[in-house]
């Protein structure tokens, strides 16, 4: 698709960025309108606006480039499955796998790999069928995928009513001196740097929580509790704290070989069945020896 140029009609005067663009989209889905808008691709009186948000004024002018389509290709990988059923899928992402495909990915992505022999449902997004969250792609450990549009309505709402409990596994710098602790700061999209977020007095409400499993020389090994969804949120909390996650370039991390953070164990209730149900990824090896065993016997609501 080529550029996209326009000026703002009075009657839009007051109009959401985003929504403005929709009729122009040729097919778009608003949730890549909203992308292509953070990553930059769109200039109002010759500024890029990250906010899809921004509300517009007549006589302005809108220079949209738009990036292609990507799009979806089954290829074989070999991604570890914790549990599989007929509406459910449960993984192990390996660290340095990228979940979809996004503006500059040109590796095969965990999508791509779940589409060998399966089919999965139809989302906003055409390039997320059956995903219901994610992690980064430094990030392993546990991602459930919907199998039908039954689950994957109900699995969104789970996350958007926040009852899925997710626990992760981090290292990171410095001794953290208290036994366990909560990060309770609002997180947007740095307008400096848009591929970052950092802590925004207007920004959205994001809490995290926190236990101290031991201490590994001048590194902390946590046990974490994000209450909240926040797009890099265990990231930045920690960033933010002063004791940014090992590995971590993006938050001013130190130099390391992979990323401290583990998705360790999510809860959710069956889409069909209505059970709870919980899931658990061994830690790459790379994390530190620990008696995982009593950990899952402790009161993890207390976390």
């Amino acid at each position: 698709m080529e550029d996209i140029i326009r000026i703002v009609e009075p009657e839009e005067e007051g109009e959401r960025l985003d929504r403005a663009l929709v009729a122009v989209a040729g097919g778009l889905a608003r949730a890549e309108i909203q992308r292509q808008i953070r990553a930059g691709r769109v200039l109002v009186d010759s500024i890029a606006v990250i906010q899809p948000s921004r509300r517009l004024r007549a006589g302005e002018q809108i220079v949209w480039h738009v990036a292609p389509q990507e799009t979806l290709t089954p290829r074989e990988l070999a991604i570890p499955i914790l549990y599989e059923d007929d509406v459910l899928l449960v993984v192990n992402k390996p660290a340095g796998l990228v979940v979809h495909p996004g503006a500059g990915t040109t590796e095969t992505t965990l999508v791509e790999a779940l589409l060998v022999g399966r089919d999965l449902p139809a989302s906003d997004d055409p390039v997320r069928p059956g995903i219901v969250h994610r992690l980064d792609k430094e990030t392993s450990g546990v991602l459930v995928v919907a199998k039908t549009a039954e689950a994957l309505a109900s699995l969104q709402g789970q996350f958007a009513a926040r009852t899925v409990e997710k626990l992760y596994l981090a290292l990171v710098d410095g001794v953290i001196a208290e036994d366990e602790g909560r990060i309770d700061a609002p997180i947007g999209r740095d307008p400096a740097i848009p591929r970052r977020m950092s802590i925004q007095a207007g920004g959205r409400t994001a809490q995290t929580l926190f236990r101290v499993l031991r201490h590994e020389g001048n590194r902390s090994f946590l046990l974490v509790r994000p209450l909240t969804g926040r797009t890099h949120q265990v990231r930045v909390h920690f960033q933010y704290i002063g004791h940014p996650v090992v590995g971590d370039g993006i938050y001013d991390g130190s130099a390391a070989s992979s990323l401290g953070l583990h998705s360790w164990r999510l809860t959710i209730r069956h889409p069909s069945s209505g059970d709870m149900m919980t899931f658990e990824a061994p830690p790459p090896p790379e994390f530190p020896a620990f008696d995982y065993e009593a950990l899952r016997e402790s009161d993890l609501a207390a976390t």
